[in-house]
């Protein structure tokens, strides 16, 4: 009797003995069973996440760098694109020190083949590196057409290839010196080849961005060579870090000491002989070279040198822009020039 209440005892104990945990389940014995319900929500729990997993590993990498433009590879020659202009053309001339030829673009005024008239030139220097005579070609069209409706006196408009690294002559690198080709070769070649007035009477010089940064040195250096000169939005910051840091515009590019914008005009404004060149500076408003403009002009007026101060509102880093709104303005401030200088 004793014995079967003790086994009586024992099977009891053993029904009322507690689940176990969640953690694991000793050896031998089976897990305790997982309802339909649960099985259901953990599947689509699982799907949800597998689905989410997939979904992440198909975006793209935000964080992955974007891959850099390619530079477009200079050349000499860049034949003018399909254009309807009356009167603009593309040519090349062989040039002497490169044994090459170099390309530019060439703007007639309206009669220009029916006439023996000379006319002035205004050399027009593209922005951005590196060179390419046909990069601003689109400005040809308001320029003929303002020349037609103005009534404005009429020239011609020559734009220049300005070489591998724009408008400078790179030191101890006889294949880049676009400075030079222009001045020494291309200016020569369009006064022996066009009815031009060949003297600094009948020449302007107009650029914008790098090509107002250009038409400052150059204009600065060869006073000798052109009454006129127009610089539209230039970068004068990296105009005036190169004077300060004896040549450098980054530590990868170097030039000549003292060819840069700052240094050429303390030059020009501290001579006591020689020609002066009217200036005229433009920017627009909105144009991200702004404040240096009107920094550069507190310079010039500083140092005694004169000239026109042309701020067109609204308008961005843009020559086709600044056309659109001041090219009349800008065109009749050359016109001035070319009959005040003649008329000496």
């Amino acid at each position: 009797m004793r014995v079967l209440c003790v086994l009586m005892m024992a099977a009891v104990c053993a029904s009322n003995a507690p689940a176990q945990s969640s953690g694991g389940t000793r050896s031998g014995r089976k897990p305790a069973a997982i309802s339909s319900t649960q099985q259901a929500a953990g599947g689509a729990s699982q799907q949800a996440t597998e689905a989410k997993q997939s979904a992440e590993s198909k975006k793209p990498n935000s964080k992955k760098p974007k891959s850099k433009k390619a530079r477009t590879p200079f050349k000499w020659v860049n034949p003018l694109p399909e254009s309807s202009v009356p009167g603009l053309k593309h040519a090349t001339f062989l040039s002497p020190s490169l044994g090459n030829d170099v390309g530019y673009l060439i703007l007639f005024p309206a009669g220009y083949e029916r006439t023996e008239q000379r006319y002035p030139v205004v050399y027009y220097l593209h922005g951005g590196r590196p060179g390419n005579e046909s990069k601003n070609y689109l400005l040809a069209g308001p320029i003929q057409t303002l020349m037609k409706s103005s009534g404005m006196a009429p020239a011609i408009y020559v734009f220049v290839n300005g070489g591998p690294v724009s408008h400078y002559d790179m030191p101890n690198d006889d294949r880049a010196q676009g400075a030079s080709v222009f001045i020494k070769e291309l200016i020569p070649h369009i006064d022996s080849t066009y009815r031009t007035i060949a003297d600094r009477s009948g020449r302007g010089l107009e650029g914008f961005s790098q090509g107002g940064r250009g038409t400052m040195r150059l204009a600065l250096r060869y006073p000798n060579l052109f009454c006129s000169a127009a610089a539209g939005g230039g970068g004068y910051e990296s105009e005036k870090r190169i004077s300060d840091s004896g040549g450098f515009e980054s530590p990868s590019l170097r030039f000549e000491k003292g060819d840069n914008a700052w240094d050429l005009a303390t030059a020009y404004g501290g001579r006591r002989t020689g020609p002066n060149v009217s200036w005229m500076i433009y920017v627009g408003t909105q144009g991200f070279n702004y404040e240096n403009n009107l920094d550069y002009m507190r310079f010039l007026s500083k140092i005694g040198i004169k000239f026109e101060r042309l701020v067109v509102p609204g308008v961005s880093h843009s020559a086709s822009g600044i056309y659109s709104k001041a090219g009349e303005q800008i065109m009749r401030f050359h016109v001035k020039n070319f009959k005040h200088a003649q008329s000496k």
